[in-house]
């Protein structure tokens, strides 16, 4: 079940990081958890545009209830500080897991780091996983994944 309401695409102050106020009538709604793992669908309000979709945790700043909207999301989806927005959520139930690397995979096991890197939030996996992903050269994604194994071993 869908719950809908009206936002705004809110930047913190004095810094890039954006996110959506989460009203608490949407908070009780989704059962009073203060982090629920949720699916969002998100447009500018009035707009005939294609919903963008994405999965977060709801999370909270200065006592305020927010879903983060990051600079890739900001992207992909056209949508900027500031934005008026129509906000779609549903609980995500499915387990959240990580596809690892076939190279990030060998190494952790070859160190012997892979039960460190399996002990990881699911947030924590992504930031590991993520950035060697994104390397566009053989030598940078080299060096992430030893990056990675050395971080793990400590």
């Amino acid at each position: 079940m869908a719950i809908e309401f009206w936002g705004l695409l809110k930047q913190a102050e004095g810094m890039s990081a954006t996110g959506i106020p989460v009203p608490d009538s949407v908070s009780a709604e989704l059962g009073g958890a203060k982090n629920a793992a949720v699916t969002v669908n998100v447009r500018k309000s009035g707009s005939a545009s294609d919903w963008f979709t994405y999965k977060t945790s709801i999370g909270s700043r200065n006592g305020e209830y927010l879903l983060p909207f990051s600079g890739a999301n900001r992207s992909a989806s056209g949508l900027a500080a500031g934005d008026p927005l129509e906000v779609q959520l549903e609980l995500d139930t499915t387990p959240r897991e990580i596809v690892l690397p076939e190279d990030l995979s060998s190494a952790l096991i070859a160190a012997g780091a892979l039960d460190a890197f399996l002990a990881l939030s699911y947030s924590k996996q992504r930031a590991v996983v993520e950035p060697i992903e994104a390397a566009k050269a053989v030598d940078t994604r080299q060096r992430r994944v030893a990056k990675a194994v050395a971080d793990l071993q400590r």
